[in-house]
């Protein structure tokens, strides 16, 4: 078939969207009367249309043809037609699902998918009912966690019986995981019909993906490494990041107009793109993934909380100083909500936020101490937000900063996944804030906890566990914490999506189950 993934809504806004798709063979793409050639990596072909001059707050059904043939809908489809929704010009109403780690079918091992259960509920229901957006917080794909099917693919092509065996080695093998991913028809539909802004997280590359520095220099000593990094950065470049881009931030690519106009295949433009943003983290500017999206008032800022670690050279960072200010001056734009999207959560259960911060310390000191504290680290992944206290801290400071400011948003809520479980938590500071500060946390979408790892986060959001921890890490010289926060809804397994609804300044939060009959709110707040 002509069209092999896709067609997917991206970024929309009040006149325009794009519309990503991947075809079988150079061609030329159309939607709604706008055509784009497609442009080669390593030959898979790919089409970033751009639609402007739309009208604010229209729902308009689209249809995709290659090369004359008309391949999206297909004609025995069974959901509704596909269409691209415009903001209007004075959006007082906004709904943002979103969520993290979704494993593709893999028989009942997971349970219900709640994406597909949400994309059930918007196909039987109405249209002034869907979201206007969704938000994936990372875990798009499984890169070290093949199902079946994808280990007997990568079977036929290498041998898998060689390191790294059942995990994938390069671009080729990355763009078999996203088709398996997006392919399912009831998640095409969807991703076809709402606008998608996604992040990657550990998983889109390896678990536990720029933990610290001896993690990486770990995996850098293995041979098949390089190739991985590679194939997973030019692949989330043009699956992933590629839409969370508007018209102007795509006309000021470089990479990305260079690909459109090179007439042949760009395998050597990504190449090079993939090792640059891979080797120059530490000191140098690499390539931004973090991104920003407006709906009327409410601004979604997403951070990449993986790829622009900075873990050399003793001064741990999410991300480098000159993009934390980036992040800083798009969060000080007033807006009536202030939504902070992170892979990682920014407030975990205290005691672990604790015990993570202690761990930091612990590593740092060298010696036997140190190399047993990093096996500490590696083992328990605490590479969280709080194993990085800097960044942590100037996170608080600037939305404490956003919260006090004359004009401040109603709500400040940092969205994340992540943890294979779902909660909501309000912060509070020793000198309180205007704006109700949030940490809204959603995961998974599609895949499982083991029960003795439910019945260990449960306990961690234990008050006096968390003093324990607070006095054991003081004693390890570790500053308090500069906010405090309690958790009103939660824990909550199984999968999940969460929806963040806003209505001029006011805004409620819901957490919805998948369970064999649909979905089920487990939670439900307001906060503001």
């Amino acid at each position: 078939m002509s069209l092999r993934l896709g067609p997917l809504l991206r970024h929309v806004d009040e006149t325009s969207a794009t519309v990503w798709v991947e075809t079988g063979t150079a061609s030329e793409v159309e939607v709604l009367g706008t055509t784009a050639r497609t442009f080669e990596i390593r030959g898979h072909h790919y089409a970033l249309l751009v639609l402007t001059g739309l009208e604010p707050g229209t729902s308009t059904e689209y249809e995709v043809r290659v090369d004359g043939e008309k391949v999206w809908p297909p004609e025995d489809s069974g959901f509704p037609p596909s269409r691209i929704r415009t903001l209007p010009g004075n959006e007082s109403r906004v709904r943002l699902v979103f969520g993290s780690c979704r494993k593709p079918h893999d028989g009942e091992l997971f349970g219900p998918d709640a994406l597909v259960a949400y994309a059930r509920r918007m196909a039987d229901g109405e249209e002034s009912e869907w979201p206007q957006a969704l938000l994936m917080l990372g875990d798009q794909v499984y890169a070290d966690e093949t199902t079946d099917e994808t280990q007997e693919w990568l079977s036929r092509r290498r041998d898998i019986s060689k390191p790294p065996g059942t995990e994938v080695t390069d671009f080729e093998e990355y763009t078999h995981l996203y088709l398996e991913a997006w392919g399912e028809p009831t998640i095409r539909w969807l991703l076809s019909t709402v606008p998608t802004s996604m992040i990657f997280d550990d998983h889109d590359v390896r678990d536990d993906w720029n933990t610290s520095h001896t993690w990486r220099q770990q995996m850098r000593a293995q041979p098949w490494w390089r190739e991985r990094l590679r194939g997973a950065i030019m692949s989330y470049w043009v699956y992933q990041h590629l839409g969370n881009l508007g018209p102007a931030e795509l006309a000021e690519d470089p990479t990305f107009q260079k690909a459109l106009t090179s007439g042949g295949d760009n395998a050597e433009l990504l190449v090079a793109f993939a090792d640059e943003a891979v080797d120059d983290r530490d000191g140098t500017k690499g390539a931004r993934w973090s991104y920003r999206r407006d709906f009327g008032k409410v601004r979604l800022l997403v951070i990449d909380s993986r790829a622009g670690r900075i873990l050399a050279g003793g001064a741990r960072c999410m991300v480098d100083d000159d993009e934390f200010d980036w992040i800083e001056k798009n969060a000080a734009d007033a807006c009536d909500h202030l939504l902070i999207g992170s892979s990682l959560p920014w407030l975990l259960p205290p005691v672990v936020s604790h015990l993570q911060s202690l761990n930091e310390r612990a590593c740092a000191r060298g010696g036997l101490r140190g190399r047993f504290a990093e096996k500490i680290r590696q083992a328990g992944d605490l590479e969280h937000w709080a194993s990085f206290r800097a960044s942590f801290d100037r996170l608080a400071a600037m939305i404490a900063r956003e919260g006090r400011r004359e004009d401040p948003p109603a709500t400040i809520a940092v969205l994340s996944g992540d943890v294979h479980h779902a909660y909501i938590a309000e912060a509070r500071y020793p000198e309180p804030v205007t704006s109700a500060v949030y940490q809204l946390t959603c995961s998974p979408v599609h895949n499982a906890m083991p029960r003795p790892l439910r019945l260990a986060f449960s306990a961690t959001w234990s008050a006096s566990l968390a003093t324990l921890a607070r006095r054991w890490a003081a004693r390890g010289g570790v500053d308090p914490l500069p906010l405090d926060w309690r958790k009103t809804s939660g824990p909550h397994f199984g999968n999940v999506v969460a929806t963040v609804e806003t209505a001029g300044r006011s805004a409620i939060t819901t957490i919805e189950q998948a369970t064999g009959d649909g979905l089920i709110e487990v939670a439900g707040q307001r906060l503001a």
